[in-house]
Order: structure tokens, then C-alpha cells, then sequence
């Protein structure tokens, strides 16, 4: 499954800059090689870093990395309930409520990257046992319609957006 095969009626045009922004890609050679593109980058930078924010009322280094952890999780529990074919219109989430409750100031670069590792090898275990028929499959998210496979694609796209911001604003 290429990201050239995923048409824009399958997402919210709001995704669209994190589909385009991987390229011509394979969703599961993405996913694999977003999360050793995470555990590079956790190399690149002192613990000290992490409550680190570039500016007044923005999130932490490590606020920043929670949100990708979160936001994964709950695309992937979207991913789930579209591939099991459950109709039901999901809501969407707040980020900005997420942020402060997941407590990213008390926990540790290791345990961030550990954390990480146990969601996105569960992300990549769930699209691997998706067939082609789960993966096309339309379910409604935040009032749009958005297939299995395109929340793969945003997964792994919004991921890269933050490590840029992160690159270019934190590190």
C-alpha cells in the first residue's frame, strides 16, 4: 500500500500536508522507519532538554513528544474500529486538554522512548494484520470520513511534522 494510492476523499483535507510531506511511501516500510527516525532523534539530545519550551505558552520538548505518543493511540483505536467495520461516527480530541494530563514533566527521556516503542510496535502489529479489504474501509472521525489505510498515512506523517518543528525550534 503506497500513499500515491490513498485518495484525498479518504481524510479531512486538514491531513493532507502530513500525507504529502512523506512522499511516495509503503505505509508499513513508513511506519517501521518512523520509529527508528524516534529513536534517532531521542539520541540527539540531553535529558536536560526535555522541559525545554522555545517559547512562553508553548509545549515542552517533552509535551510534544507525549502528543505524538497520545495522538497515535488514538488514531490507531480509530484504525481498529474501522477495520472492524463499526459505523459508528467517532468524536475527536482535544490536544490542548491532552497535553497537561499526561504529566510529560515527571517522566524521563527513556521512559518516553520506551513508551513510544510499545505503542508504535502496536500500531505496526495492528496494520499488519490488516487485509486490503480493512484497509479501505471509510469510518466518520471529528465529522469526516477517513479510511484505515489514511490514518496509517497520518500516523506516520504527523510524526515527521513534529520531529521537524522539534529539529528546528527545540534542538
Amino acid at each position: 500500500m503506497l500513499s500515491s494510492d490513498l485518495p484525498v476523499s479518504e481524510y479531512n483535507p486538514y491531513y493532507h500536508t502530513y500525507i504529502k510531506a512523506l512522499g511516495d511511501v509503503h505505509l508499513l516500510d513508513s511506519l517501521e522507519e518512523g520509529k527508528n527516525d524516534f529513536s534517532s532523534f531521542m539520541e540527539e539530545f540531553p535529558e536536560e532538554k526535555l522541559n525545554y519550551s522555545y517559547a512562553e505558552e508553548k509545549w515542552t520538548l517533552a509535551e510534544v513528544l507525549m502528543h505524538i505518543i497520545d495522538a497515535e493511540r488514538v488514531f490507531q483505536y480509530r484504525a481498529l474500529r474501522f477495520a472492524r467495520n463499526d459505523n459508528t461516527p467517532l468524536a475527536g480530541f482535544d490536544q490542548d486538554v491532552y497535553v497537561p494530563e499526561s504529566n510529560a514533566s515527571r517522566k524521563t527521556k527513556k521512559g518516553i522512548q520506551d513508551e513510544y516503542q510499545a505503542v508504535r510496535n502496536a500500531t505496526i502489529s495492528l496494520f499488519k494484520s490488516f487485509d486490503d479489504s480493512a484497509l479501505k474501509r471509510i469510518g466518520f472521525a471529528s465529522d469526516s470520513p477517513m479510511s484505515t489505510r489514511a490514518i496509517g498515512f497520518i500516523i506516520c506523517g504527523h510524526q515527521a511534522h513534529h520531529l521537524k518543528i522539534i529539529r528546528e525550534r527545540y534542538i
